[in-house]
Order: structure tokens, then C-alpha cells, then sequence
């Protein structure tokens, strides 16, 4: 298989942002131009979840005319909180079939440019219309999921917020993430309800912030780094929009099978991975991740958690740049925001948080884990 390669990659500081969506991809970009000739970038994708936030589409022209790349391909990919990754999956499929040699993934979204109702409105449009005018919010899809997997499974509020607390606690190293505070399982449980039992600490927040990533072929790879990372697997998987359609609501059919196809391209299995970023919109998805990602049995991703074995230093560390929980969930760029953290922590950049990993895996998905995105990297 031709693989293509990540030379660089750059994101802005996440948080609640007085910028545009076309300032924050700015900030991103500037991170790449010590790598990279703006010049030598022949095609853009960009994730965005909705144009509801700044009443604005055509996003792929608006991020080509403001990084000064005009009249280059760009378009925009969408499948809500996986638009980042897909952006990504489309520069890989471009320059692992010879399209062009160097393309440029981009993930940005303005959430705080609304209301929280206006947002948990925004994100409904990606579930089953049903659900919508039953008015089953993406927060309570989760709790359903939380609820069934606690009764399932035996796992417990505290293990749930234990997620919180860890990826909390890895967050206070990263200098552009969104919280920069630690908590504790007590602050976790007395915090306010958002979908029993889901509270505020269990959930992500709502953010703005946008991410790049750089992808090239071998030739061009060797041109402009000397640093590059491969990347050895780009799958997509989906499932039911609505959680109530399937078999077993606790299990992420789809992140299991984009796994294991990520898995099959790379020759790799679970137990090669030495860091993870995962999709932790809510506690209860990371505990999920674990399970189908093959870290632990399913029904035992709690016990993960509970052993402290997720945390960096831990068995298989797991967001050690915060997670979408801490770091911060400006939906289309989490994806791009995970990718980010994987070039850090594999090229030497992570600081204090590093994990001195050689092989990492990133799963971002859309919806209630209804489009799954899996790419694992390598130095």
C-alpha cells in the first residue's frame, strides 16, 4: 500500500474565543509554516459541523482565500463531531492515489458565537429526525447509553467520573487547552445534571478552536521534513443515526469495525498502540473506546479507568492532552485537535506530557459514534 505522511500539523488555542473561524484556521496555519511553502499545498479539505454558528457555508473557499491559497481545490466534508478526521481521511485518499503530492486538512468550528440551546440544537441535527422531534438531545442519547451500560456491566457514577478527573489532570500540561484545572470525583459528582447520569463534569464543553494537518506523499515527505510521520491506516465505519436502532446500544459497532480495518492497513493490532486519543464527548465514550478498541473486554473498559491504567505512565495512556473533556470540543476540529496531539507526542514536541510513544491511534466520531474515523500513525 503507498502510505502518505504527516510533516506537520498546528492548532490554535482552544477555549471560549472572541476570533472568526477564519482568524482561528489563521492561528492554526501558522504553526505549519515553518515546514511547509504555503506554495506547494495543491489540495484543501475542511471539517465543520454546521453552518448555523456564523450563518456561514462554502467553507472550503473561505479557508483557501484566507490562508492565501486561492484558486486551489478546496471543499468542505461534514459527519458533525468526525468532520476533523474526515477531513484528514480525504487528504490521505488524495495523495495515497497519486491526486496530488501535498494536501492540507483543516477542522474549525465558532460554537460560542451561540447560545447553549442554540448549540444542543445545532448538534441534534445529527440523530434520527424521530429523535429530534421526540426531543432526545445528543447529552441525553448518552445518558441512555450510560444508563444501560452502568446496569449492564456494573460500572458506577465514580468510574465515570474518574475519566473526568484523569483527563483533567493531564490537561494542566497543555498549554492550549481549554480547562487547565483539576478536579476531583467529588466536584464530578455534585456537579449540575445535564442528562441523568451525565453531569456538567462528564460532558465536553463547548468550544471554538481550529486545527491543520499537512499530509504528503514519500517524495514530498522527504523534501520538507526530516521528521515525518507515517500514516499507516485512514478508516471510516458507520452505524444507525439513532442508538435505539441498535442491537446492543452500549457497543459502537462502527468504531469497532473502522478499528479493525485501521488495524489490517497498519499490520498492527491493540496491543502495539502506545498512546490513544479518543472521543470522549461524554465519560461514558471513553470507557466505550477502550472496549472497542480493543484495550479491554467488552463490558471491562471501566476497569481501565478504575486501575488508573489510562493515565500517562499507565498501561495504554489515553488523551494525555486533555480530551475532548478538558482540552476542549470545537466539533469540527476535534478530530484534527486528536491528530495534533499524535504528531506531538511522536515527534518529540509533547513537553511534559509526552508519552515517548512510537505508535498511537486516534478515534473521532459523529453523531452517537453513528460515522467512526480511525487513523494510526507511526514514527
Amino acid at each position: 500500500m503507498v502510505l502518505a505522511y504527516l510533516v506537520a500539523a498546528g492548532m490554535s488555542r482552544i477555549g471560549r474565543r472572541e476570533e472568526t473561524s477564519r482568524e482561528l484556521v489563521v492561528e492554526a496555519f501558522k504553526e505549519v509554516l515553518d515546514a511547509v511553502d504555503p506554495s506547494s499545498i495543491e489540495a484543501i479539505y475542511v471539517g465543520v459541523q454546521s453552518e448555523v454558528y456564523e450563518h456561514q457555508i462554502m467553507y472550503g473557499a473561505l479557508v483557501a482565500e484566507a490562508l492565501g491559497l486561492l484558486p486551489k481545490e478546496a471543499y468542505r466534508v461534514e459527519a458533525c463531531a468526525a468532520a476533523g478526521a474526515l477531513a484528514l481521511h480525504n487528504a490521505v485518499m488524495a495523495v495515497r492515489s497519486g491526486l496530488v503530492d501535498v494536501a492540507l486538512a483543516v477542522g474549525v468550528e465558532k460554537m460560542t458565537a451561540k447560545s447553549t440551546e442554540e448549540v444542543t440544537d445545532a448538534l441534534m441535527a445529527a440523530s434520527d429526525i424521530v429523535d429530534q422531534l421526540s426531543g432526545v438531545t445528543i447529552p441525553a442519547h448518552y445518558a441512555l447509553i450510560a444508563r444501560r451500560y452502568m446496569r449492564q456491566y456494573g460500572a458506577t457514577e465514580e468510574d465515570l467520573c474518574a475519566v473526568a478527573v484523569k483527563n483533567h489532570r493531564h490537561a494542566l500540561e497543555n498549554p492550549k487547552a481549554h480547562f487547565r484545572k483539576a478536579i476531583t470525583v467529588e466536584d464530578c459528582l455534585n456537579s449540575k445534571p445535564v442528562a441523568t447520569p451525565l453531569k456538567l463534569y462528564d460532558s465536553a464543553p463547548i468550544s471554538d478552536g481550529a486545527a491543520v494537518a499537512v499530509v504528503a506523499s514519500e517524495r514530498a515527505a522527504r523534501r520538507l521534513t526530516d521528521t515525518p510521520v507515517k500514516i499507516l491506516a485512514s478508516a471510516v465505519a458507520t452505524d444507525t443515526l439513532s442508538a435505539s436502532q441498535r442491537d446492543d446500544m452500549t457497543w459502537p459497532a462502527a468504531v469497532w469495525e473502522a478499528a479493525q480495518r485501521a488495524y489490517r492497513q497498519a499490520g498492527v493490532g491493540p496491543g502495539d498502540v502506545q498512546v490513544a486519543e479518543v472521543h470522549d464527548a461524554f465519560t461514558i465514550n471513553e470507557i466505550l473506546m477502550y472496549e472497542a478498541l480493543g484495550f479491554a473486554e467488552r463490558g471491562k473498559g471501566y476497569l481501565l479507568i478504575r486501575e488508573g491504567q489510562t493515565y500517562i505512565g499507565g498501561k495504554i495512556p489515553v488523551n494525555p492532552d486533555g480530551g475532548l473533556k478538558a482540552r476542549g470540543h470545537p466539533i469540527g476540529a476535534t478530530g484534527l485537535a486528536q491528530i495534533y496531539e499524535l504528531y506531538l507526542q511522536l515527534t518529540g514536541r509533547a513537553g511534559k506530557r509526552s508519552t515517548n510513544a512510537e505508535l498511537g491511534i486516534a478515534v473521532n466520531e459523529g453523531g452517537v459514534n453513528s460515522t467512526a474515523v480511525v487513523h494510526i500513525l507511526a514514527v
